[in-house]
């Protein structure tokens, strides 16, 4: 048999994903009673067919519902005409293919992997099917800057693009007035931010951006110093300095750093020491939409949950089963996204086979 385990850590770990290589290497060399070790498999299938409770039907593609009475010859055999209408239909290389299962479970993902198959082309046949749905969006993505202009300067998209700013702080206050600040690090790309800091509040920004058309956020680029310690440095004297020679050596800013501050404030903010200071704090940054859906690394919305069972059975449709990114949910980048999808598999798992009188 297969086993699947799911690892969730919390404390220290900011991702079940790395609980769950924890388990991995405990478990890795772990004895068996009847003899042998545990065996593991992620490139392919076990090795022992008679073992395997899935079967893969490669090269077909659902493509809806079949709309029509009259089904292919390349229909299961024993099923009616009459009773194929609302039958899943499949494009495979034999051609069309109409499926009446008396239960399946759906787990076709969001719309951020369009060239794997994940382009929530699913959306319209939920529909259909009766489901509530909210159309997919964005999420654990990266965002356009307004910048001083329409983006990054070319000085700074070309040259600071891909560079890391690392523990810093971003605050902000979303669409319904509550406060969001946290530790961690992101990147510059050629057209605004991202990573992990800026995925961690991804959501809160791509709500406020469909609110008001933009959503600012705050930098604090030195948070292990206090307002008073910058200030006390930014205006010692720098005689014959440059200013960025001068931040470099009294506060250890580098040159993304100092490059960002260049872009973001005018020249005489940048030679008041009580404004440059302000800024080294609380540096604003304005993004005005987040990156397309294809290069996000999950998407929001969805099935809607009210529309499901506890055992996320169809209410519309039943038999109908439907689990992981494609249910109308959003969660954290990374091993949350993950063990939460797996968790929903195994739920509705448990439906299909109390459906079939086997749970």
């Amino acid at each position: 048999s297969v086993v699947y385990v799911v690892g969730d850590m919390g404390g220290k770990l900011d991702s079940p994903l790395y609980g769950m290589f924890d388990i991995r290497s405990q478990i890795k060399d772990m004895p068996l009673a009847e003899g042998g070790t545990l065996g593991e498999w992620f490139l392919r299938q076990p090795t022992d067919p008679g073992a395997a409770a899935v079967r893969f039907h490669m090269r077909h593609r659902w493509t809806g519902w079949a709309d029509s009475p009259i089904a292919p010859d390349s229909i299961a055999t024993g099923g009616s005409f009459s009773s194929m209408r609302g039958a899943f239909r499949f494009d495979a290389p034999g051609g069309p293919v109409l499926r009446r299962p008396p239960a399946a479970m759906l787990a076709l993902g969001g719309a951020s992997w369009p060239r794997l198959g994940s382009d929530g082309g699913w959306l319209p046949w939920l529909e259909q099917a009766g489901a509530g749905v909210t159309r997919l969006r964005p999420a654990n993505c990266g965002f356009d800057v307004q910048g001083r202009g329409a983006g990054w300067s070319p000085h700074l998209a070309e040259r600071f693009a891909g560079q890391p700013l690392k523990n810093v702080v971003l605050r902000m206050v979303d669409a319904h007035g509550e406060t969001f600040e946290r530790r961690g690090e992101f990147v510059l790309t050629a057209t605004g931010v991202e990573g992990s800091l800026i995925y961690a509040a991804s959501a809160r920004l791509r709500d406020a951006i469909a609110l008001d058309g933009r959503a600012r956020f705050t930098l604090n680029l030195l948070p292990g110093r206090s307002a008073a310690q910058v200030l006390a440095d930014v205006a010692h004297p720098r005689a014959s300095r440059s200013l960025s020679s001068h931040l470099r050596s009294r506060l250890g800013l580098s040159g993304v750093h100092l490059a960002l501050l260049h872009e973001l404030l005018t020249p005489d903010q940048l030679r008041d020491p009580a404004q440059l200071a302000a800024a080294i704090g609380a540096l604003p940054i304005t993004v005005t939409a987040p990156r397309p859906v294809a290069e996000a690394i999950s998407t929001a919305g969805g099935v809607r949950l009210d529309g499901l069972s506890e055992e996320l059975e169809l209410r519309a449709r039943p038999g109908l089963f439907c689990a992981g990114e494609m249910l109308d949910w959003e969660a954290p980048t990374g091993g949350y996204l993950l063990t939460a999808s797996l968790a929903s598999g195994v739920r509705a798992a448990r439906g299909v086979l109390r459906r079939l009188g086997r749970g």
